[in-house]
């Protein structure tokens, strides 16, 4: 880990705890009676309006070729992912999405291995590989049987590719335009994209208001959008265009440390011996993918 760099890996790694911690606060949200998408849709546009008083000058992007590509953040970064992580969960186990969301880095490589000629050595390589085998062992902690479902295994892969492509893109258009105009731009259209899916399912839309005065709802809401959504986005484009997709979608494997950690802490949730091996496997594929020089891209 290159000196220089120390606080863009140090930000990744709180950038990916907080997401960790959004499985906990999404979860209380549900219980109190808020559906995925409408916790989506609220977090989305109360960020996009908090950045809008930040970012304003500047309202398109310098071609229709990027708008497009601001478009694809929106849906990769926003509604598809999102929706289809959370559809999975109605299909398969939380297991097997966890599992194979997360395993978005070893995607994000492959991905810009063809497209950006970002290419990993071979001890970041072996690193990514071994916090992928810390990471199935943290979420499958112990139980080593697979329920598969063709259908929701799909949807979350899907939801894992929207993530690698997602960085991707950023990646691609980071040196033309801001951090503050790209996330502006993944909220705003992240937002205009989900409104199709309430076409198809109003009833999802809460009919009252009165459940948006349970302290519960509005402080897990203000976590996600302040904290979770405008900072951590905002941040994590910063740490594409420092680090390159590679080197920050590695930490993607931290996610389920940070879920379980949380859950521990706010819903009692056992942390078991497979936590701390699968976790100790994560730490140091993490330090050998981050031990070579320079990453190229």
């Amino acid at each position: 880990m290159r000196s220089t760099n120390f606080y863009y890996h140090l930000l990744a790694i709180v950038i990916v705890i907080f997401w960790g911690t959004t499985f906990v606060s999404t979860k209380m949200l549900i219980l109190a009676g808020l559906t995925p998408a409408v916790i989506f849709t609220i977090r989305f546009i109360i960020a996009y309006l908090l950045i809008l008083t930040i970012s304003h000058k500047q309202l398109w992007s310098k071609s229709f070729k990027d708008e497009l590509a601001m478009i694809g953040l929106g849906v990769t970064g926003g509604s598809l992912y999102f929706l289809t992580e959370n559809m999975a969960l109605e299909y398969t186990t939380a297991t097997n999405t966890s599992l194979i969301v997360c395993s978005c880095p070893l995607f994000a490589s492959i991905l810009c291995a063809w497209f950006a000629h970002e290419h990993q050595g071979k001890k970041q390589w072996f690193g990514t590989i071994l916090a992928f085998m810390g990471m199935a062992v943290v979420v499958l902690n112990g139980r080593f049987v697979l329920n598969l479902n063709p259908v929701g295994d799909m949807l979350a892969f899907v939801a894992c590719i929207c993530w690698a492509v997602y960085s991707l893109i950023i990646k691609k258009v980071g040196h033309k335009y801001s951090s503050l105009f790209i996330t502006r731009k993944v909220f705003a259209y992240g937002v205009l994209t989900i409104l199709f899916y309430f076409i198809f399912h109003s009833e999802e839309i809460p009919s009252s208001i009165d459940i948006f005065f349970d302290p519960v709802v509005w402080g897990n809401l203000a976590f996600l959008s302040i904290v979770a959504s405008f900072a951590c986005y905002l941040l994590w484009t910063v740490c594409i265009h420092r680090l390159g997709t590679i080197e920050a979608t590695n930490y993607v494997y931290l996610n389920p440390m940070a879920t379980i950690v949380a859950a521990s802490i706010v819903l009692g949730e056992v942390i078991t011996i497979w936590f701390i091996l699968g976790s100790a496997l994560i730490l140091l594929g993490l330090w050998v993918s981050n031990k070579r020089g320079k990453n190229e891209g």
